[in-house]
């Protein structure tokens, strides 16, 4: 393992171990979080969300990544597919991709009116107002990456067999948007940020320098998470060991390795 990967896991480990005592902060306060992840296709949203759920409690956080929206709700009030989502009292709610797809990738696909684009410029800082001012924690972050950067990772996800799954069509279309998407990206920026949710965003043309950066500011963002953890003291077993001997009818499975 070279020096500089080294350096990265124990680096990643010391915020994990952060990161659960955040979720046990959450649980014992009863607050609620919402993380929202938002990118260029290939900047590393996935990649960062599996870094900080790895050694969760999958009880105390939850990822939410919507696919395409149903002719149900796209009869709906935007929002309203998003808000089954949102956390309980003592959970983080990490959102890959969220309502911010009407900011920049619908209106660059067309996959949204330009009136549609309208009104959820103009709702969304209300929405989101409503969420804060309830007590929910919002951390929203875009994840940059520049454009040469970006069409080496779709080329190696094109390589790999076990990446190639990511491309998507829309993502392939979004190759031929990269100035579009960036003008809509600022429009976003300028018309949501607000002091109740400030936008952050984050360097990711080196994917794991991005992951620590942010991991480190979204912990730096709850600043009384200090919660201790209590030692666990292991009674002895009394006797020994006992092996694991199943004597109801159950197939088995076959020791192919």
């Amino acid at each position: 393992m070279g020096k500089k990967k080294k350096a990265y896991e124990h680096a990643l480990e010391d915020l994990q171990i952060e990161l659960v005592g955040l979720t046990r902060w959450l649980r014992r306060t009863g607050k609620r979080m919402v993380v929202i992840f938002e990118g260029r296709d290939a900047a590393g949203k996935g990649g960062t969300i599996k870094a900080i759920t790895d050694k969760l409690d999958t009880r105390a956080a939850r990822v939410v990544a919507m696919g395409k929206p149903s002719s149900e709700e796209e009869g709906q009030w935007y929002f309203q597919r998003y808000v089954p989502h949102l956390p309980s009292a003592g959970e983080l709610v990490l959102f890959d991709r969220s309502w911010y797809n009407r900011a920049v990738v619908e209106p660059a696909m067309g996959f949204c009116t330009q009136a549609q684009y309208d009104a959820f410029m103009k709702a969304c800082p209300a929405f989101e107002k409503l969420l804060t001012d309830d007590g929910i924690i919002l951390l929203k972050y875009w994840l940059a990456v520049d454009q040469a950067e970006q069409e080496e990772r779709f080329a190696e996800r094109a390589a790999d067999p076990l990446k190639r799954w990511k491309l998507s069509p829309v993502d392939l279309k979004g190759r031929t948007k990269y100035e579009e998407m960036g003008d809509l990206r600022d429009a976003m920026i300028q018309h949501t940020h607000t002091d109740d949710a400030p936008w952050f965003v984050a360097d990711f043309n080196d994917q794991k320098t991005g992951r620590l950066n942010l991991i480190r500011h979204m912990l730096d963002e709850i600043p009384d998470k200090l919660c201790p953890e209590e030692e666990v003291d292991l009674p002895k077993l009394k006797g020994k060991p006992q092996k694991e001997r199943v004597t109801a009818k159950a197939v088995k499975v076959p020791k192919v390795y």
